[in-house]
C-alpha cells in the first residue's frame, strides 16, 4: 500500500458533536429550549437538504437556506422570503459551529502513523471546498495531509467511482495501492471497494478508533 484516504466529517472531524453543540447554543440564543426532538429534526433536515446539494439540485448556500426553510417552522419562527435574511440567520448557527470545531482525539495520531509508514495521505469529503479545508486547518491536521479532494471541486460526490479515482490520481497512486477509511458504509467503504480500493469501515458507535484500522 502506498497511500491512504480518509473521510473528513465524523471520521477525522467530529461533525455530529460540533453540530449538536452549535445547534443547542444557537437555539438557546433564540430563546428556545433545544429538546432532543428539536435536535433530531435538525439532523434529519440536514441530511435531506445536504443530499440535495450532493445530487446537484441545490448549491451549497442553497442547502443552508433549505435547512432553515424546513427548520424555522419547527421552532415556530417565521421563514423570511429573502435569501439575504435567511443567510443572516444561518450565520448565527455557523458562528457557533465554527467555534466548536474539533478533531477526534485519535485523528492526529492516526495520520502520524500513516506518515511514519511512508504513505501518502489524502482526504476525500463530500462538501464545500473552502469550509472543508478551513476545518482541517483549524483542527490542526492540514500539515499532515498531502491532498484534499471535495465533491464541490471534483464535480461529483461519493460514492461515484470518479471521486476515488481522481483522489488516487492526485496522490500519484493506483486504486489497488490505496486504502480508504471512513464512517459511512456506503460512501466510504462500498463505494471505494467498487472503485477498486481497499476500504475499512470506522464504527465509532461500537467504540472503534482509527488506530484500530491501521
Amino acid at each position: 500500500m502506498k497511500a491512504i484516504i480518509f473521510d473528513l466529517d465524523n471520521t477525522l472531524f467530529d461533525h455530529s458533536g460540533c453540530a449538536e453543540l452549535a445547534l443547542r447554543s444557537w437555539v438557546i440564543g433564540l430563546g428556545i429550549t433545544p429538546t432532543e426532538e428539536v435536535v433530531a429534526r435538525w439532523f434529519a433536515i440536514e441530511d435531506d437538504c445536504f443530499g440535495r446539494f450532493l445530487s446537484g439540485e441545490l448549491t451549497h448556500q442553497g442547502q443552508r437556506r433549505c435547512r432553515l426553510r424546513a427548520f424555522l417552522p419547527v421552532l415556530e419562527r417565521p421563514v423570511p422570503e429573502a435569501d439575504a435574511e435567511l443567510d443572516e440567520i444561518f450565520e448565527g448557527y455557523l458562528t457557533e459551529y465554527r467555534n466548536n470545531w474539533v478533531a477526534y482525539p485519535d485523528a492526529r495520531p492516526a495520520l502520524e502513523v500513516a506518515r511514519s509508514n511512508g504513505w501518502r495521505i489524502g482526504v476525500l469529503t463530500n462538501g464545500n471546498e473552502r469550509q472543508q479545508n478551513a476545518k482541517l486547518a483549524t483542527i490542526g491536521l492540514a500539515d499532515l495531509i498531502d491532498v484534499v479532494c471535495t465533491s464541490e471541486a471534483l464535480g461529483v460526490s461519493k460514492p461515484d467511482p470518479l471521486t476515488y479515482h481522481r483522489t488516487c490520481e492526485a496522490l500519484g497512486t493506483t486504486p489497488e495501492e490505496t486504502l480508504m477509511i471512513g464512517d459511512n458504509l456506503e460512501a466510504d467503504v462500498r463505494g471505494a471497494q467498487a472503485a477498486g480500493l481497499a476500504a475499512r469501515h470506522l464504527d465509532r458507535a461500537a467504540g472503534q478508533t482509527l488506530l484500530d484500522l491501521l
